[in-house]
């Protein structure tokens, strides 16, 4: 016989610790104030100890309210990931791919239906992050062109996609003045800048500039005349065949390229087949 409080009082706590409001726990789990009040101290009466304290018109967690914080909080994700697993099998062969969100809007996302008609046997799960959050756990495979925070065993398994080369663009109006242009730069990227201008010799507006933390929102900021962006060439290619944004200077080809990163449980069990029919595929339509 396990000893366990209802499930209901559960969530109930998950979801204001997480939150740090009854209220808002409340609209998440679609009950009322007074319902979520009255499992939470359900809960404590069961556990015979105080697990939250005053904090102004709120609540917050007291040390015991920590502790099970954190045992529940994994249980939780334990529960999610697992029921996920079974809705993927029950689904079918599912492909979690993680990836930047610019590349996946711009370029993999209007490509899957190509990936569908060849392979309409596996379904792709996407995972859209930043750059610097983009890592193996819960993917099978992780796509990305700068490899240089990822561990050395990442680094070693990775297999090559297709070459990268990046540029400055801007509006028409603002390569005009590119050479004194506001310089815009990704947040977790901006070493990109240093190695366009090792490669390239040439220099723009080296004295700050804007900073956004998504290649999109650096795109953004070109296309509305604020400054100049470094962007690889697939990303734009819409606005650039349009005449929205110029390239001034081209694109010039960085070091490693776009790199495909299977999962470490991928590797050690051998290439499964389905990531080698995913890269095999992503390294046609990459060109």
């Amino acid at each position: 016989m396990r000893i366990l409080p209802p499930m209901s009082t559960l969530r109930a706590f998950e979801a204001t610790a997480r939150t740090g409001s009854v209220t808002r726990a409340a609209e998440e789990l679609c009950r009322t104030h007074g319902a979520v009040s009255r499992q939470l101290r359900q809960l404590q009466d069961h556990a015979g100890v105080e697990l939250f304290e005053r904090d102004g018109t709120g609540v917050r967690l007291n040390d015991h309210g920590h502790a099970f914080y954190d045992v529940v909080r994994a249980v939780f994700e334990q529960l999610e990931q697992g029921y996920g697993r079974v809705l993927d099998q029950a689904r079918g062969p599912t492909l979690h791919v993680a990836c930047s969100a610019t590349f996946a809007m711009r370029w993999l996302v209007p490509e899957l239906a190509d990936f569908y008609r060849v392979r309409p046997d596996i379904r792709i799960r996407l995972s859209m992050t930043s750059a610097r959050e983009m890592r193996t756990e819960g993917a099978d495979v992780v796509i990305a062109w700068d490899l240089s925070s990822y561990p050395a065993a990442d680094q070693q398994r990775a297999m090559p996609l297709a070459p990268v080369l990046f540029g400055p663009v801007c509006t028409p109006d603002h390569a005009k003045r590119i050479a004194n242009g506001v310089r815009i730069t990704h947040d977790f990227t901006s070493s990109a800048w240093d190695q366009w201008e090792a490669k390239t010799g040439k220099r723009i507006a080296p004295n700050g500039g804007l900073t956004f933390p998504h290649t999109h929102l650096c795109i953004q900021a070109a296309l509305a005349g604020l400054g100049v962006a470094l962007v690889e060439q697939r990303l734009i290619r819409g606005e650039l065949d349009s005449g929205a944004l110029v390239a001034p200077y081209g694109f010039t080809a960085f070091d490693g390229g776009l790199r495909a990163v299977p999962a470490e449980r991928q590797a050690c069990a051998g290439m499964h087949a389905d990531i080698a029919a995913f890269v095999g595929w992503l390294r046609e339509r990459l060109g």
